[in-house]
């Protein structure tokens, strides 16, 4: 056999194997390109993978160091982003309200760099077909789009057995702590105030912030919580 195809097929074996060991070290958030930073770190990835199999240079040991290098620094900023909420944010980007109580915002749209004919084809992906149907509408961070619908387009439940009123829900579930950090954001959003998270706090003997791991605001305006253990 050509001694150039036998190197073409070890590298290639070499960089499968490499390949398929990296992808479990970083995990299955990589693997479902979640976000902007998943996703253009999975591409460079691949595009690494891919020179290192069919150009034919003398570096592959270089190229080889290059990709495990690339696959440690995607660790250690995925590590960084897990710790801190606002490394998370700049990394990741952060949910949009493209529509809030059924009113379209107009400058939401304009920062997320969306029409309303991209608006309503990503409506219509969830399976609705009018803007008049939805409540809320939230672009994540992966570019996909939530829905919470209005109550009397919502499907029914065992649990509508006792009907509530549009009228009896306050807010949009919403995340106000997460890893012991206050989303101060979401928190004036809601029309909240400091005091009164810390007296619903001081209800269940919770001293500190720092004691919950998250918390989010119900639709009747309650409070959920899980601790820190």
């Amino acid at each position: 056999m050509n001694v150039g195809y036998l190197k073409i097929a070890l590298e290639t074996t070499i960089t499968f194997f490499i390949l398929l060991l990296l992808t479990r070290f970083l995990g299955k958030k990589q693997l479902s390109h979640l976000t902007f930073f998943n996703y253009i770190t999975g591409i460079t990835i691949g595009s690494i993978a891919a020179n290192m199999v069919i150009l034919d240079t003398k570096s592959y040991m270089k190229e080889l160091t290059s990709l495990v290098i690339w696959c440690i620094l995607t660790v250690i900023i995925g590590y960084i982003g897990l710790k801190s909420p606002k490394m998370r944010i700049l990394l990741d980007g952060e949910p949009t309200i493209l529509v809030k109580k059924g009113v379209i915002d107009k400058r939401a749209l304009h920062l997320a760099r969306l029409n309303l004919d991209d608006l309503t084809m990503l409506i219509r992906q969830r399976g609705v077909f009018s803007i008049n149907e939805v409540d809320y509408a939230i672009l994540e961070p992966n570019g996909t789009i939530s829905i919470l619908k209005k109550m009397q387009y919502q499907s029914a439940q065992k649990s509508d057995l006792e009907l509530i009123s549009s009228s009896e829900i306050k807010h949009i579930p919403t995340e106000i702590i997460t890893d012991g950090s206050l989303v101060k954001k979401n928190l004036r959003e809601l029309g909240l105030t400091r005091a009164w998270l810390n007296k619903e706090l001081s209800k269940l003997n919770i001293k500190s912030i720092n004691e919950v791991f998250y918390a989010e605001i119900q639709s009747d305006g309650s409070l959920y919580i899980q601790r820190n253990d």
